[in-house]
């Protein structure tokens, strides 16, 4: 008698295109950067592929190593990677991820960045300082001088990975270190030194908690100068060619993230180079923070496309009960919710993107948009992703639980963007600072709601009880994160009545809006159009 038959087994999810997403791609179109469908449906397949996926799983199971010293004792402060952490680098790079599109003049090019970080998504890890570089040039242009070095390295698309002079490579990546182990989130309450010298330059001395991808070739930073704190641009190595003494204490043993390397530094008299004014660093690296703020909400949405259709091809291909899962009424409602919040996270961040775009050209109506839009989005998309890859996960029972599946490492990867670039309180608090101090801010967010306003009577309702609320000055602050969930629930409600699928739409309306769902996923309303739904959601095998 056989005992090992292997029946009712889902295939791999292998051999996909990622940007086979319906409403990333009508995003992209609307936002402009229609012009970019092929360069993301291209990097969609290569995400999809079995050559990328392998890639991501190695660079999980063999993270980065500190090598402090060298064979003979001398101080090297070098991290090794595995080889396809360099692979996923280098397509990343090549495909424009980084900086590139700060050296594109084409409408819609941070548009088409968005898509494509969004897409290529085999490992999160190595998506940091991908994130990073993108978001250092806006700050970096504060120092003319030193963005005229360094930016057409920066956006250069080649991948030159090694610790040498930086103007002496073919490409650069950049990082950023401020958070101490004081201070978290409240940066002005770091403790490194920068000392003034003859030459321009400043010396600092101090300790950073947490700098992410160590082996940058640049980093901005934050110190206290004499005038008070300062970003500071700080390479890894001297432009004589020695190393500059950013020494690497250890790498963080983090949760998710693991393929990243995050490090404890020490600034021995490091040499760094003053950008923008002395005592107006917070103004000056918030630009990079921002910017780092909208990958963290393109990587939430893109982790739950991936939980989703992880989720919706295991059902599409296991039975049970004399049925494929995919056609379990119950099943059905819990794909559909967890699509739902998909989608609407996917709408928002194209959104973002959009609004990044124009800002970035100049239109003042889009970067008041975005100021609140952005910290709005970051609060509550992060904040969903863990529950929908949880959720996700347990569409696959405990073949979901088994680190082969892939969904471990999805869920521990959901709750870093949520505490990156500022957690929740302090997303949701920077809300309420926006609302109060910046009419203009204000109003454009009003503006983009009334856009829709008459579409869908549940949306109407919802946005009059939350200027209802708005409006209420008690206890604003213990309030922040309600205000803030229902800021993001009525602009996503917004976005979806207006360019979504009708049956997307109307089940977000009916259940986020209106309230008629339980607290779990799987509890949608009775009458939502769950074939229209899922029929965006099941990926297709090539």
């Amino acid at each position: 008698m056989t005992t090992h038959e292997v029946f009712n087994q889902v295939p791999p999810l292998v051999g996909h295109d990622t940007a086979d997403d319906p409403a990333l791609l009508d995003g992209l179109a609307r936002e402009g950067a229609g012009w970019a469908v092929g360069q993301v449906r291209e990097l969609g397949r290569l995400a999809g592929g079995a050559p990328a996926i392998e890639h991501g799983r190695l660079a999980n199971e063999h993270p980065p190593v500190l090598r402090t010293h060298d064979r003979y004792g001398h101080r090297v402060d070098e991290v090794e990677f595995h080889p396809s952490w360099h692979e996923l680098m280098r397509t990343a790079v090549e495909h424009g991820l980084h900086a590139a599109p700060w050296a594109d003049d084409r409408p819609g090019a941070h548009v088409a960045r968005a898509a494509k970080f969004y897409t290529w998504r085999p490992d999160a890890g190595h998506g940091c300082p991908i994130s990073m570089t993108y978001a250092a040039v806006p700050a970096l242009r504060h120092a003319p001088d030193l963005a005229a070095g360094y930016e057409p390295l920066l956006t250069a698309r080649t991948y030159d990975f090694g610790l040498r002079p930086p103007l002496t490579k073919r490409g650069l990546l950049a990082g950023m270190s401020m958070t101490e182990k004081q201070g978290g989130s409240d940066v002005r309450a770091n403790t490194t030194v920068a000392r003034p010298q003859p030459d321009g330059s400043y010396r600092l001395v101090g300790h950073k908690w947490f700098t992410s991808a160590p082996m940058c070739d640049l980093f901005l930073t934050l110190a206290q100068a004499p005038d008070g704190l300062t970003c500071f641009l700080v390479p890894r190595v001297l432009p004589d060619g020695t190393r500059n003494p950013m020494r690497l204490m250890r790498l963080k043993d983090k949760l998710g993230n693991r393929s990243n390397a995050s490090a404890e530094v020490e600034y021995e008299d490091a040499v760094a180079w003053r950008v923008g004014d002395e005592g107006r660093g917070v103004r000056t690296i918030i630009d990079m923070v921002n910017l780092t703020r909208l990958d963290c909400v393109i990587g939430a949405a893109a982790g739950m496309r991936q939980g989703l259709i992880t989720a919706a091809h295991h059902a599409a291909h296991r039975s049970a009960f004399g049925r494929y899962l995919v056609d379990q009424p119950l099943m059905r409602n819990v794909l559909a919710d967890l699509a739902v919040e998909s989608e609407a996270a996917t709408v928002l961040m194209m959104r973002l993107a959009g609004a990044t775009d124009r800002a970035a050209r100049g239109d003042a109506t889009e970067a008041a948009f975005k100021r609140i839009a952005l910290a709005v989005g970051k609060y509550w998309v992060c904040k969903r992703w863990p529950g929908h890859a949880a959720e996700a996960l347990e569409c696959l029972g405990g073949n979901g639980y088994v680190e082969e599946s892939g969904m471990p490492r999805l869920f521990r990867e959901s709750p870093l963007n949520s505490i990156w670039e500022g957690s929740g309180n302090v997303a949701a608090l920077d809300v309420l600072r926006a609302l109060a101090g910046q009419p203009e801010v204000a109003a454009a967010f009003r503006a983009e709601l009334a856009a829709a306003a008459g579409a869908d009577p549940r949306l109407d309702a919802a946005v009059r009880q939350v200027e209802a609320d708005l409006a209420d000055p008690t206890d604003r602050e213990v309030r922040a994160r309600r205000l803030v969930e229902q800021l993001a629930l009525v602009l996503q409600g917004a976005l979806l009545v207006r360019h979504g699928h009708p049956a997307v739409a109307d089940a977000f309306c009916a259940s986020r809006l209106a309230g008629d769902r339980g607290h779990a996923y799987g509890t949608l309303p009775t009458g939502v159009d769950f074939t229209a739904i899922l029929a965006r959601s099941t990926p297709t095998l090539t």
